[in-house]
């Protein structure tokens, strides 16, 4: 039996919950990490908007009379409210080129409520006027 008694070290610490404390400790690295990526899909997302939004307002402008009405109502219809705020220029150039520019900004972790006052994307897209 005294073989037995001089095996049995006391524990003197547990390592029961040292799981919790890692994780917890770890917790803010995780939150930060996807609040950063949820904000990089938001630039993404405005950037296909952008670009939609100036094909879909250049498409209309090409047969349009009022050319710049007809742009921004069409580049604007398929927009998601948070992103209504942006600016759309349709111009004509040379050779009955027409043009037209999206400007959005990124909606802040929450679209609809804050958005980056810097840098807007740019969507930019260009037809051949149609013929009358």
């Amino acid at each position: 039996m005294l073989g037995i008694a001089l095996n049995r070290r006391p524990r003197l610490c547990s390592d029961s919950g040292q799981v919790a404390v890692e994780f917890l400790g770890m917790l803010p690295t995780i939150i930060i990490t996807l609040v950063l990526l949820w904000q990089a899909v938001l630039v993404g997302y405005t950037f296909t908007l952008a670009g939609n939004a100036a094909d879909e307002a250049v498409r209309a402008g090409t047969a349009a009379q009022d050319r710049q009405a007809a742009c921004e109502r069409e580049g604007r219809r398929d927009l998601p409210s948070a992103w209504r705020g942006g600016d759309i220029n349709c111009g004509a150039g040379a050779g009955g080129y027409v043009t037209a520019d999206v400007y959005l900004e990124v909606p802040v972790l929450f679209p609809g409520s804050v958005g980056f006052p810097f840098p807007r994307i740019h969507g930019h897209a260009g037809a051949v006027e149609e013929a009358k």
